[in-house]
């Protein structure tokens, strides 16, 4: 899509919108929610979804410079020519279908997208954002997303990928380490545990130096209290450790004091393949909305 006086263009209204606070983001994440929730159920009746006509989508995807340019306010044709930096012929071409699809008019000179072609055009840069966070996230999608389809993407779009590699195969973990050393608390939930118990280091930090509540499987937590029975007992005993359990977990969850992580495991040896962070304050609200929604169906640890 185009990177040029759109970006620009667009930077005051971001701006703008992050200094409506929690309750735009919160809005925004009810919002992605309550669309999901309308494409999983569909229509009552069981009737057939109307679908729209293949070629129609593909002209709105190929079009898609031109809507964002004009998503961002009115243009006349010369300013479309140099924000795309395409001919006059082209330019006629993108004015002549935009006109025939009704997404825009001629308004004092200048191009305007209609109510219709401001839809358009926000549903194709979503959909193009999708697409390319859905690539970047496939080493996490292809963890957690067979059985777990509630996953909601959008939140991390701008998030930090670690993907393990045969050269490397502890670079998720590391970077899991990273972002609790530089963090005082630590919230989450895990399939197994967060890093391998014999990294005796992380246990003690997380025993001593992190104030941490955590939901495990049963087994994990039993696991846990019998490789370090002093230090998780002391840290019990004095709250600074707060451990709950519950029989079925989707993934791995860290919720830090500036980031939240998702972790995806191997199914086979329980190890970290991939960690995706974001400190963006969307994926706040869906990281603690999903550790809330966990949190109340668990049990604390029986002393």
């Amino acid at each position: 899509m185009v990177e040029h006086g759109a970006e620009s263009r667009n930077r005051d209204t971001k701006q703008d919108g992050q200094g409506t606070g929690g309750n735009n983001q919160a809005s925004i994440f009810d919002e992605l929610v309550q669309t999901y929730l309308e494409l999983q159920t569909g229509d009552d009746e069981g009737e057939t979804r109307q679908r729209i006509d293949t070629d129609q989508l593909v002209d709105f995807v190929r079009h898609g410079p031109v809507l964002e340019a004009l998503f961002y306010g009115p243009l006349d044709r010369r300013e479309i020519e140099a924000e795309l930096g395409v001919s006059r012929a082209t330019s006629h071409r993108f004015i002549r279908w935009l006109g025939e699809q009704e997404l825009a008019k001629k308004v004092d000179g200048r191009f305007e997208l209609t109510g219709y072609g401001q839809v358009v055009a926000e549903e194709v840069l979503r959909f193009e954002r999708n697409l390319a966070t859905a690539d970047r996230l496939s080493p996490l999608l292809d963890t957690i997303c067979e059985s777990h389809k509630e996953f909601v993407i959008e939140p991390f779009g701008d998030a930090t990928v670690t993907a393990a590699s045969p050269a490397d195969p502890y670079r998720p973990v590391q970077r899991f380490l990273t972002l609790l050393g530089e963090s005082e608390t630590l919230r989450g939930f895990n399939t197994t545990h967060m890093v391998p118990l014999s990294l005796g280091a992380f246990h003690e930090q997380l025993f001593e130096n992190t104030d941490t509540e955590i939901i495990y499987l049963p087994d994990a937590v039993e696991k846990l209290v019998e490789t370090y029975p002093e230090r998780a007992s002391a840290a019990l005993e004095r709250g600074h450790l707060k451990l709950r359990t519950r029989e079925a977990l989707p993934y791995g969850l860290a919720i830090f004091d500036d980031r939240v992580g998702i972790g995806g495991y191997d199914e086979q040896n329980g190890t970290m393949q991939v960690f995706v962070d974001s400190e963006t304050a969307i994926a706040r609200e869906w990281a603690e909305r999903v550790y809330n929604v966990y949190r109340e169906r668990s049990e604390p640890l029986n002393e």
